[in-house]
C-alpha cells in the first residue's frame, strides 16, 4: 500500500509540474530537436577546429586548474572559444580520438527524430554507433599511431591507447588483432547475412573460381547448341515456322516486360525481321527474305535477351510474376504513424471495484435463493466478465431473469448475462468498468497476431473481454453489416477496418469503392484515391462517391466487373480468385485471352439507410446480387447504417450479410433486427460492440483511431510510388433494354413513344447522348438509356464510347425517313 501511495504522489507531482504535457508536446519536441542539432553542429565545428588550433589550446588547458578555463584572460584560438576547446580536447585527445565525431552525428539523429523529420530506431543506432566508436578507437590506436604520429593527439585517443596496452599485456598483439577481427565480423554478420558468404569465398577461393569457370563453359555450350538448332531450323523451311509459332504461344506477355529490348539496339536494328543473329546472316547470304517477319522478330528479341541474361526460356517461365510490379518500392505504413497510449498494454485492475461487484452479485443471487459454488472475474478494457458456477439443482432461467435486479444493485449502466457461456459450463455476467480503457489502433496492429496473420483480407477491429486482439478475414466472412445508433462508434469502426487493410495490402492487391452520402466521413481518404480507389471513368475527379445518383451506376458497374471476372475464372478453369491469381503469377494463363492480375475490391457504404430512402430497389438489387455471387471473385461489401429498421435492413440484405457488427442501439427491436437476438441495447457505447459471424456474438471493444492518425497514414501512402489514377471500373450496361427485340424490322408499337422524335432530334443535331435525350424529353435516365439502345439497334447511332457522345450513323433526314419507312413496312 505504501508503494502505491508513493506512486500516486510522484504522479501528482509530475502532473503538478506539467512535465507530462511538455514531454508529450510536439512543439516542445521540435524546439528540443532544433536545440540538439545546433549543439551537435557547434561541437563538430569545435572538434574540426581542434586539428588546427589544438596545439596551442591543449597547452593552455593542461596548465589550468579545474574551473580556470572560464577565465577570459586566457586567449583560446578554437573557433568555438574556451568551451569548444574544452569539449574538443576531452572528446578527441582524452577519450576516443577520431571516432568521437560519431557523437555529434548521433545527437543530430536524435534532433531529427524529435523533429519527426525521419523515423529512426534510436536505441539500435545508439548501441551500434557506440560499438563502432569503441572498436574504432582501439583499432586506430593500434594501427594508425605509427602512421599519424604527427597529430597533436592520438588517433584513438587516450581511451584507445589504454585498451591497447591492457590487452597487449594480457594476450599480446596477435590476440588483440584476433579480438578486433572477430568483433568486426560478428557485427557485420548482424548487419547482413551476406558476410558469411564473403567469408566462405575468402576461405575457399579455388572452389568459387572453379564454379564460375564451370558456369561459363556451360553457357557457351548452350549458346553453341542454340546456334546449331537455329541453323537446322533455317534449313527445314516450313518446320521452322511451326517451331516459332509454338514458342510464341508458350511465351506469356509478362516475360516480354521482363526483357530489356535496349540491351543491344545495334543488333536488333541490323537483324530487322530475322529470327536471331544467326538466321539474319544466313538470310542475307542466301538472298532470301523471311516468310513471317513478325513472328521471327518476337523470337529474335526474346532469344537475344535470354542469352544476355544467361537464362533459358524455361527458366524465365519458371520465374513467378511479381504482382507488386512496377511499384515494388512501395512501403507500407509504420507503427510510428499511430498514437500510443500509456495504458495500452494491460487493463487497469481495480481490486476494490472487482471485490465490491463480486460481493453484490453473490448477495443478490443469495437473496433470491440462487446458490453458487464458484465465481471468478476476467478484466477487459471496458468490461469485466464475472463467471459463476451455479450449485446443483439451480435453473439457468432463474439467473437469467435476475438481470435487472443485478444491474440495480451494481448501479451499472447496463449488464449482460450470458447463460450459459459456450464451452465453459459457466454463466457469465458482463459488468462495465467504472474507468474504461482506450484500445488504440497501435496496440492491435502492433500485436503478433496481426503481424503474423496469413489471411487474404485481415481486419483487426479491437480487443475482447479477455484482452485478446480480435481479428477476422473479410474474404472468408465475406460481407459485413455494421449498424448502431448515432454516435456509438460506427465511423471509427469503419476507419479501423480501412486502416488495418491499408497496413496489410499493397495498392496492386486491394482497391476500395467508398460511398459517402454524408460527404464528410470518407473525404479524409482523398489523398490515396490514386493508390487504393476504384471508380468509373466519369468519376475520376471524385472517386469517393458522394452523389447518390452515381451509386447505382457504380454498383451496376461492379456487377458487370463481377460477371467479367467469372468469365475469366471459367476460362482459367478455377473456382476462386486465389487460384486464379496463383495461376497468373506462375505463367499458367495465356495473357492474349485477356487475363490479368485481379486485386480484391472492398465496397464500403457509410449510410446505407439514406441510399435506400432515395433509390430503393435500384440500390438493393445490385447489392444483393454482389453479396450473393461476388465472394469467389474477390468483391466484398461493408454497409453501415444508423437506422437498423426492417425497411432498411431487409430480409434479402440479412440473408446475404452473414457478418454483423452491432454497436449500441436504443431498443430490443433494433438489436433483433441486426443480430436476430437481444443484447445490443445493453452495450455501454463508445466503441462497445457485438460481432456475429455464425454462432454466438462476441463482445469486442472497438479500437480507436483518430483523424490525425488517419491523416499521417494517408500522407505516408501518398508519398509512395503507386498508380497515378484510380482503377477504372467498366461502363455499366444500360438497364431495361430487354423490351426491344433488337431487329430493324421490329414493330414500332413495341418501341418507345419518343423513338421517332428522338431519332429526328439526334440526326438534326448530329449529337447522340443519353443526357441529351433526358433534357430534350424530360424523362428519367433509365428510360433514356432504353431509348438510346433502341436507336443503336436500329442503326441510327453507334455503340458507347465511354464518356464521349455516340457517333450518329445517319447524315440527313431523308435517309432517316427511308429507314423508318422500312421499319413500318
Amino acid at each position: 500500500m505504501a508503494k502505491k501511495k508513493n506512486d500516486k504522489k510522484s504522479k501528482s507531482l509530475t502532473e503538478a509540474l506539467g512535465l507530462n504535457n511538455i514531454l508529450a508536446n510536439e512543439t516542445a519536441d521540435a524546439i528540443l530537436g532544433l536545440l540538439l542539432i545546433a549543439i551537435a553542429v557547434v561541437t563538430a565545428i569545435a572538434m574540426g577546429s581542434f586539428f588546427a588550433t589544438g596545439k596551442a589550446d591543449q597547452s593552455i588547458l593542461e596548465s589550468l586548474r579545474p574551473g580556470e578555463w572560464l577565465n577570459t584572460d586566457r586567449q583560446f584560438t578554437n573557433y568555438c572559444g574556451s568551451l569548444g576547446a574544452l569539449i574538443a580536447y576531452y572528446l578527441l585527445a582524452v577519450n576516443f580520438g577520431l571516432p568521437a565525431f560519431l557523437i555529434p552525428i548521433f545527437i543530430i539523429m536524435v534532433g531529427l527524430k524529435l523533429l519527426r523529420a525521419y523515423s529512426i530506431n534510436l536505441w539500435k543506432w545508439f548501441f551500434g554507433m557506440a560499438l563502432v566508436m569503441v572498436w574504432s578507437s582501439v583499432t586506430f590506436a593500434k594501427f594508425l599511431t605509427p602512421i599519424m604520429g604527427s597529430l597533436i593527439f592520438n588517433p584513438g585517443g587516450i581511451h584507445g591507447l589504454y585498451i591497447v596496452q591492457f590487452f597487449e599485456n594480457l594476450v599480446g598483439a596477435p590476440g588483440l588483432t584476433a579480438i578486433l577481427l572477430i568483433i568486426a565480423l560478428v557485427f557485420l554478420t548482424y548487419l547482413t547475412s551476406e558476410t558469411i558468404e564473403v567469408i566462405r569465398k575468402a576461405l575457399n577461393p579455388v572452389a568459387y573460381l572453379s564454379s564460375k569457370v564451370k558456369l561459363i563453359i556451360t553457357n557457351n555450350e548452350n549458346d553453341n547448341v542454340n546456334d546449331n538448332d537455329n541453323d537446322n531450323d533455317n534449313d527445314n523451311g516450313n518446320d521452322n515456322k511451326n517451331d516459332n509459332i509454338d514458342i510464341i504461344d508458350n511465351t506469356d506477355a509478362p516475360n516480354a516486360t521482363i526483357v530489356d529490348f535496349d540491351d543491344n539496339p545495334d543488333n536488333s536494328g541490323e537483324s530487322g525481321n530475322s529470327g536471331n543473329s544467326g538466321i539474319s546472316a544466313q538470310s542475307e547470304t542466301a538472298g532470301e527474305s523471311p516468310t513471317n517477319p513478325d513472328l521471327e522478330v518476337t523470337v529474335a528479341e526474346a532469344t537475344e535477351n535470354i542469352k544476355g541474361n544467361s537464362l533459358s526460356a524455361e527458366e524465365i517461365l519458371k520465374t513467378p510474376i511479381n504482382p507488386l510490379e512496377p511499384f515494388t518500392s512501395y512501403k507500407k505504413p509504420g507503427l510510428d504513424l499511430l498514437k500510443k497510449y500509456d495504458e495500452d498494454s494491460r487493463p487497469v485492475v481495480d481490486m476494490e471495484e472487482i471485490t465490491a461487484n463480486k460481493n453484490r452479485i453473490v448477495e443478490v443471487l443469495d437473496s433470491f435463493g440462487v446458490k453458487i459454488s464458484r465465481i471468478s472475474a476476467t478484466v477487459g478494457p471496458t468490461i469485466t466478465l464475472y463467471e459463476i458456477t451455479p450449485a446443483e439443482g439451480v435453473r439457468i432461467n432463474k439467473i437469467r431473469n435476475l438481470e435487472d435486479d443485478i444491474a440495480l444493485n451494481l448501479a451499472a449502466l447496463g449488464i449482460r448475462i450470458i447463460a450459459p457461456i459456450p464451452g465453459r459450463g459457466t454463466i457469465g455476467i458482463e459488468v462495465p468498468n467504472k474507468k474504461p480503457q482506450i484500445v488504440s489502433m497501435e496496440s492491435v496492429i502492433n500485436s503478433r497476431k496481426f503481424k503474423e496473420a496469413k489471411m487474404e483480407l485481415p481486419v483487426v477491429i479491437g480487443k475482447t473481454i479477455s484482452n485478446d486482439v480480435f481479428m477476422f478475414d473479410l474474404h472468408k466472412l465475406p460481407h459485413l453489416l455494421v449498424a448502431g445508433a448515432t454516435g456509438q462508434g460506427k465511423s471509427v469502426g469503419l476507419n479501423a477496418i480501412i486502416s488495418s487493410l491499408l497496413y496489410k495490402k499493397h495498392p496492386n492487391e486491394l482497391k476500395f469503392v467508398l460511398v459517402d452520402p454524408k460527404k464528410v466521413e470518407f473525404s479524409i481518404y482523398n489523398q490515396i484515391t490514386s493508390h487504393f480507389m476504384a471508380s468509373l471513368p466519369e468519376n475520376d475527379e471524385e472517386p469517393i462517391i458522394t452523389d447518390v445518383s452515381k451509386v447505382v451506376r457504380t454498383l451496376n458497374s461492379l456487377c458487370k466487373l463481377m460477371d467479367h471476372r467469372y468469365d475469366m475464372l471459367k476460362l482459367a478453369q478455377v473456382k476462386k480468385i486465389e487460384e486464379y491469381n496463383e495461376k497468373f503469377v506462375n505463367h499458367q494463363l495465356n495473357l492474349t485471352q485477356g487475363h490479368e492480375y485481379m486485386p480484391y475490391i472492398v465496397v464500403i457504404i457509410d449510410e446505407f439507410g439514406d441510399l435506400i430512402m432515395t433509390a430503393g430497389k435500384e440500390i438493393e438489387l445490385p447489392i444483393a446480387r454482389i453479396a450473393q455471387l461476388a465472394r469467389a471473385v474477390g468483391i466484398h461489401m461493408v454497409i453501415a447504417t444508423q437506422r437498423p429498421t426492417t425497411k432498411i435492413i431487409t430480409g434479402n440484405i440479412k440473408a446475404n450479410f452473414p457478418g454483423r457488427i452491432a454497436f449500441r442501439v436504443t431498443s430490443v427491436v433494433d438489436s433483433r433486427t441486426i443480430l436476430d437476438r437481444k443484447g445490443a441495447e445493453q452495450l455501454v457505447g463508445k466503441g462497445d460492440m457485438l460481432f456475429l459471424a455464425g454462432g454466438d456474438p462476441i463482445r469486442v471493444q472497438c479500437a480507436f483511431i483518430d483523424t490525425p492518425e488517419i491523416e499521417r497514414i494517408n500522407d505516408h501512402i501518398s508519398e509512395q510510388s503507386g498508380p497515378v489514377s484510380p482503377m477504372e471500373l467498366p461502363e455499366p450496361a444500360d438497364e431495361g433494354g430487354g423490351d426491344f427485340s433488337g431487329e430493324a424490322s421490329a414493330d414500332l408499337k413495341s418501341l418507345d413513344p419518343f423513338f421517332e422524335e428522338a431519332a429526328h432530334a439526334i440526326v438534326i443535331s448530329q449529337q447522340g447522348s443519353t443526357s441529351m435525350i433526358q433534357r430534350r424529353f424530360s424523362i428519367g435516365y433509365n428510360r433514356a438509356g432504353r431509348l438510346m439502345d433502341q436507336l443503336e439497334t436500329a442503326g441510327i447511332v453507334g455503340p458507347q464510347q465511354g464518356a464521349k457522345p455516340r457517333d450518329v450513323l445517319i447524315c440527313d433526314e431523308n435517309t432517316l425517313n427511308e429507314l423508318l419507312a422500312r421499319m413500318r413496312g
